[in-house]
């Protein structure tokens, strides 16, 4: 059964909000001339077109102010054998690329070795949100590898996917949408049209 909660504290809001599982993603960008990045698990996607992106960094961070400066950044999409990677990007005061493999993207910012995916961006708009501030950059490239599983942070903790699912397949659509996603047959036995 669910508890409802009408007043709760810092410390309950964050532990609702650990039932999202997240996915978790290293931001790093060349500072003069030096490698920096974060750790972050507050990415998503936000639009096609243009292809923007978003992450949130916390107004404490003493690694933020610095790539905040930087013209764009790489975004490491972090697989679940690199929990000790992301905990090194997480720590403070860590020397966070001393012991990392990485290779610059196409426009010079550090990609680390051994990821899922990773995305150039850069910088679109910068929001004030609370204690964080929310980041939009625009995607300028990208790249992914063949398998693997991502890292999922999820009620405090790392874990992966049991078994990863099969690709996506994308159909041709006019609209632009993923007419194979399980929302479409969900959406047409409710409207009772026959699904896709």
């Amino acid at each position: 059964m669910t508890t409802v909660t009408e007043k709760f504290d810092s410390a309950g809001f964050r532990r609702v909000l650990g039932h999202f599982p997240t996915g978790v993603v290293v931001v790093a960008a060349m500072v003069d001339g030096r490698p920096e990045g974060l750790a972050v698990n507050s990415f998503t996607s936000v639009s096609l077109d243009p292809p923007l992106v978003s992450f949130c960094a916390a107004a404490t961070s003493s690694t933020w102010p610095r790539l905040r400066r930087a013209t764009g950044f790489a975004i490491t999409l972090l697989g679940r054998d690199q929990e000790d990677c992301c905990r090194v990007f997480a720590s403070k005061g860590a020397d966070r690329f001393g012991s990392v493999a990485w290779t610059p993207s196409p426009a010079g910012h550090p990609v680390l070795d051994g990821a899922l995916a990773w995305l150039d961006a850069e910088p679109h708009a910068v929001h004030e949100a609370g204690d964080h501030e929310l980041a939009l950059v625009r995607v300028t490239a990208l790249g992914s590898a063949d398998g693997g599983r991502p890292l999922v942070f999820f009620r405090g903790g790392f874990t992966g996917l049991a078994t990863p699912p099969a690709p996506a397949r994308h159909p041709a659509d006019p609209r632009g949408l993923d007419t194979d996603s399980p929302f479409f047959d969900v959406l047409s036995a409710r409207l009772g049209a026959p699904s896709s």
